[in-house]
């Protein structure tokens, strides 16, 4: 269940922390004092949509963050199975953002918004407003159905969807590799004439780069020529005023004196190592010298071989490895339209194959949803009597579409009568706003006790109903809150009435700053805001009065309801 939820810096939310309850907890308060922000900051954290300019006035970041309790086996495995740490059986999820960017975390791990958003789904389902709208399409009729078919699917529907997934892209193969016998003759000629291009061309690793070493150093060999055989006039030839010359010279002077002085002698061993080492210096750079080709063929050939490997670069791939990799992809091709019928006949077997892999799975979720439909159907049917439907139809209609689709080859529509008479139409073309958000909340109240959703969030459920319909509304959500922690903004007395934790949700303002704030009441803050629901602008003695006894009412009537329904 939702333990505790923290926003700071949210819309017109300085920073408010609250404290859930189990069972129900309502949250009212006038029009306009953030009733729908404290939910839809739920929703963020959750991984809703971030509307714009959400950050509070004067703030550098916003903050969200939910504390669940994990009650249930079955959502530890989920968690576990997601690499979810689990701390002293709680789960701590968090979402901060700021004009530029946002951060999810759960358990102080950044996670991508997606797994956000898949964990929370075992954790927590929120109802937000017009929500009861998407029971106008029959995409929702199926998730309702396959929700609360899920323990007899066992899997069945997630095997189907990678059956599919295949199918569709091996028929996406053999629609965009359907061509005409000359256009694969054409294709069969083009690519055997790259292909042979590439093998022709016989790249070799590293080739590029020795070529044009080789290129600059023979479109300059003359150059070079000339210019190592002035160095070598400096070095080494015996002419006057070269280094040898002078290295002699020096040496001859140094032997000399060394016949004075002894001390000398070191000058004489560092003339000598100077002289072995231009000695050394003029072998080397003669020797290097005729080893440069001044060969104009030579060049020739080194350009035009440079030029064919980055040509074939160019066309094929920027490397070496790319163009051999391209080269591999055209023979795989070559080969496939070269035994193009053997090719075809091939992929429509494995066409074949997932067909019937489709058809078996498909079946076998069909009778699933129609066995599974006719028990739902008995159980909303029955809890749309628990809401005032006193005499509705309600079916389930399981329908064959003769085409498979990402979800089997069902269509599932939600069938309505409201009044006696009338034949069963479509949802959507046999209930009001009103009636749509009580058939909503009969939807909910059966699915939350087939699944694993420990908390259950409803954004003004009662709109647009009153009087004893209200007071059927309010005693399902007690219901309800039996066994799921229930947390629900609403306008009406019936359900305020029922609150096993009511909250305040106050607008304040000083000066030119306005704030929202959420605080859990007493019991006679409780009876007060009652009355304020039920009074309006004058609260009476006898109003304050009315709602105590409605509050005690309320109290009677959850506990027999309570004892009527665990019989049933």
């Amino acid at each position: 269940m939702l333990i505790n939820l923290h926003v700071k810096n949210l819309a017109v939310i300085d920073e408010i922390e609250v404290d859930f309850s189990e069972g129900l907890n309502v949250l009212t308060g006038e029009t306009g004092a953030g009733k729908s922000i404290i939910i839809g900051s739920i929703n963020m954290a959750i991984g809703g949509k971030i509307p714009r300019d959400i950050i509070r006035k004067g703030a550098d970041f916003a903050l969200i963050e939910l504390l669940f309790s994990v009650d249930t086996d079955e959502q530890k495995k989920y968690l576990e199975e997601h690499e979810i740490i689990i701390e002293d059986n709680e789960v701590l999820v968090s979402r901060k953002f700021t004009k530029g960017r946002g951060i999810n975390r759960i358990n102080g791990e950044s996670v991508p918004v997606s797994v956000l958003r898949q964990v929370a789904a075992v954790l927590i389902d929120v109802h937000g407003q017009n929500e009861q709208q998407s029971l106008l399409y029959k995409s929702k009729h199926m998730e309702i159905v396959d929700r609360y078919a899920r323990d007899k699917m066992a899997g069945l529907d997630t095997e189907y969807a990678e059956v599919y997934n295949n199918y569709k892209k091996l028929v996406e193969q053999r629609n965009s590799e359907n061509i005409p016998e000359e256009e694969r003759l054409r294709e069969i000629s083009f690519m055997e004439y790259e292909l042979g291009e590439i093998e022709n061309a016989a790249l070799v690793h590293g080739e590029e780069e020795r070529l044009e070493d080789e290129y600059r150093q023979l479109s300059n060999a003359e150059t070079i020529a000339n210019g190592l055989g002035e160095v070598y006039s400096l070095t080494g030839s015996d002419m006057d005023g070269t280094v040898s010359e002078k290295l002699a010279h020096s040496i001859r002077i140094i032997g000399r004196l060394c016949e004075y002085d002894d001390n000398i002698n070191q000058f004489a061993e560092q003339l000598s190592g100077i002289d072995s080492l231009v000695s050394d210096f003029n072998r080397d750079i003669t020797s290097y010298m005729d080893g440069i080709e001044i060969s104009g063929g030579r060049l020739e050939e080194t350009e035009k071989r440079l030029d064919l490997v980055r040509t074939i670069k160019a066309r094929f791939g920027a490397t070496t490895s790319l163009v051999n990799e391209y080269a591999d992809k055209l023979r795989k091709k070559l080969e496939r339209y070269k035994e193009y019928e053997l090719y075809k006949a091939e992929l429509g077997n494995k066409i074949k194959t997932e067909e019937e892999k489709l058809q078996k799975l498909s079946a076998a979720m069909s009778d699933i949803r129609k066995n599974c439909s006719r028990v739902l159907e008995r159980e909303i049917t029955e809890a749309l009597a628990d809401l005032n439907f006193l005499q509705v139809q309600f079916s389930i209609e399981v329908r064959s579409l003769n085409r498979y689709t990402a979800s089997g080859t069902d269509e599932i529509e939600f069938m309505l009568s409201v009044n006696p008479g009338e034949d069963l139409k479509p949802i959507g073309q046999s209930a009001s706003g009103g009636e749509l958000s009580r058939i909503m909340l009969a939807v909910k109240a059966v699915l939350a006790g087939h699944d694993e959703t420990s908390t259950l969030i409803f954004d003004e459920i009662d709109t647009g109903i009153s009087g004893r319909t209200a007071q059927k509304v309010a005693e399902k959500m007690a219901l309800i809150a039996e066994g799921h922690q229930v947390i629900c903004i609403s306008h009406l007395a019936q359900i305020a009435a029922m609150a096993d934790a009511h909250y305040l949700i106050e607008k304040t303002s000083a000066s030119s700053h306005t704030s929202t704030q959420i605080r859990l009441l007493d019991y006679c803050e409780e009876v007060e805001e009652l009355a304020r629901i039920l009074g309006g602008a004058q609260i009476t003695e006898a109003v304050t009065a009315s709602a105590e006894e409605m509050k005690k009412l309320a109290a009677d009537l959850k506990r027999k309801y309570y004892e009527q329904h665990s019989h049933k």
